[in-house]
């Protein structure tokens, strides 16, 4: 388990090709025992963007402040405080602010190597209305 302010967790440099004034946080990481999935947290300053790519895994994405687009070969999808976004596998997409102030979302990505833990939850071994 982990609470931790998202302050207290590093803020880096998003360092792949194509990116541009974006930075993440990984608020909850398979080093901190979260076997399936990963939470960052990106920060994109005005006129910057993630790189524009693809890879064969979703992304479900919330956005919290600033004005946002999700740019794809489909074409570009405004975004803002309080939508919630999903990205389909092998998508092309880059994530671009289009606002005056920083855009700040969450991503959620499955980890390439999910890692099996034994299940703590009490209804684990029977149905549980899709909990």
């Amino acid at each position: 388990m982990k609470i931790i302010h998202y302050t207290e967790v590093e803020l880096e440099p998003v360092t792949v090709e194509g990116a541009e004034k974006a930075q993440i946080r990984w608020l909850i990481a398979q080093e901190d025992g979260a076997p399936t999935f990963a939470m960052r947290m990106f920060e994109i300053e005005p006129g910057g963007h993630t790189p524009y790519h693809q890879h064969n895994w979703e992304h479900e994405v919330y956005c919290l402040s600033g004005k946002g687009a999700l740019v794809t070969e489909r074409g570009e999808m405004a975004f803002g405080a309080d939508d919630a976004i999903f990205v389909d596998p092998n998508l092309i997409h880059t994530f671009k602010n289009v606002g005056n102030e920083t855009l700040k979302f969450l991503c959620l990505i499955p980890h390439e190597k999910p890692v099996i833990k034994k299940a703590l939850n009490p209804f684990a071994d029977e149905e549980a209305n899709n909990c």
